[in-house]
């Protein structure tokens, strides 16, 4: 997939949206469908809720694919990557990775992930080795 970065705003708050980063785990658009809206162009209705629920939404993003900046401060607010890599493990969901990391795929092909990436930890998930948010439906409690 191309490198593709889409903006949208109204004004307080910019949403920015990577494609290549996303992992398909459906929170923004199962969570607040009223902004985020798969079936429609453009995608995202940021006239949908208010700011503070737009960027509660963007905040649960699990791979780094939507992010946003504060447009007094233009700057970004979350996800900034810091030269120690920090990894976690939530409880019965990923292994989250904060950090720029390269990730090799069992092929040999190589991707580069910046900022939030969620590895798979229930091993159910459809787009391994990333989670795709299956963990939910089948119960992991790992």
């Amino acid at each position: 997939m191309k490198d593709i970065t889409t903006r949208y705003t109204n004004g307080e708050v910019t949403v920015v949206w990577k494609p290549s980063l996303c992992t398909h785990s459906k929170h923004c658009w199962k969570e607040l469908s009223s902004v985020f809206d798969p079936t429609q162009r453009p995608w995202v209705n940021i006239q949908g809720a208010t700011t503070d629920e737009i960027i509660k939404q963007v905040d649960r993003c699990p791979s780094g694919a939507l992010s946003y900046l504060l447009n007094k401060a233009e700057v970004p607010v979350k996800y900034v990557v810091q030269e120690q890599t920090k990894i976690e493990v939530t409880p019965a969901g990923p292994l989250v990775v904060f950090g720029s990391i390269e990730v090799k795929d069992k092929d040999g092909g190589v991707t580069q992930k910046e900022n939030k990436t969620s590895f798979c930890r229930c091993g159910h998930s459809a787009n391994k080795p990333y989670c795709d948010g299956t963990h939910r439906s089948v119960g992991f409690e790992g």
